[in-house]
């Protein structure tokens, strides 16, 4: 990501356990809860309006300061994006509970909150679960070695140009395992299989996948991790 150095703590963030939820990136599950926020403000009645907006704004703020809490005692990192949406979702819950409609008749605060936080605080609870492992698969402990070459290949400017359809590319990324989202990857194909290929990768003249371009020598196959290590010049040790 840009802005987001190999090595990092952007990078140790994004790529920790906690960056994926479900299988999509943690980072969609806040763009959909902007979106609904968003959408609640096409909600013609002002109470109506006000009690989804406030819901999304609570557990999204939850959501945020439990990651939060994650990446600076566990993790023992910061990422820029995660805390400025963590910023963004505040001020949004602040304005959310500050604009409460006077036409809320009997609204009681200990009430309403007694009724949210216990759920809110559930929820967290299961995603930390599922997050540590303890709720399905545990999530895959990363290699050493392909943790070591990956980075390797990083800072020394090494390419792996792809395409998320393409079933070497899959097999390439297959022989990082969980340091996959390390590699010096790029996508060639963002907007389909059958739409022209991004523009930098047409600029580099690629025309099969995965092609790998390694201290200036061009390669169009897969590579084991010995290749990689050899081609890149890695000697050392994870």
């Amino acid at each position: 990501m840009k802005g987001c150095a190999v090595g990092s703590s952007c990078d140790i963030v994004l790529s920790s356990r906690w960056a994926n939820l479900l299988g999509l990136p943690t980072a969609f599950w806040g763009l959909v809860a902007y979106v609904a926020l968003a959408a609640a403000a096409f909600i013609k009645r002002s109470d109506r309006h006000w009690w989804a907006a406030w819901i999304i704004a609570f557990f999204g703020l939850v959501y945020s300061v439990y990651l939060t809490t994650v990446s600076l005692t566990i993790i023992h990192a910061a990422c820029p994006y995660c805390l400025s949406s963590f910023t963004v979702m505040a001020i949004i819950f602040g304005l959310v509970t500050w604009q409460r409609p006077a036409t809320l008749h009997n609204f009681s605060w200990s009430w309403w909150l007694a009724k949210t936080a216990p759920v809110a605080a559930a929820g967290v609870l299961i995603l930390h679960l599922n997050y540590t492992g303890v709720l399905g698969d545990p999530p895959p402990a990363e290699d050493p070695m392909a943790h070591a070459i990956a980075i390797h290949l990083n800072q020394t400017g090494a390419k792996m140009y792809g395409a998320y359809w393409c079933p070497h590319c899959q097999q390439q990324k297959s022989y990082f395992g969980a340091s996959a989202n390390r590699l010096p990857y790029i996508e060639c194909s963002p907007n389909g299989q059958n739409s022209p290929p991004a523009a930098e990768c047409k600029n580099a003249g690629i025309t099969s996948y995965p092609t790998w371009v390694i201290n200036g020598k061009r390669t169009e196959e897969v590579l084991t991790l010995k290749q990689l290590a050899d081609a890149s010049g890695f000697h050392g040790t994870p």
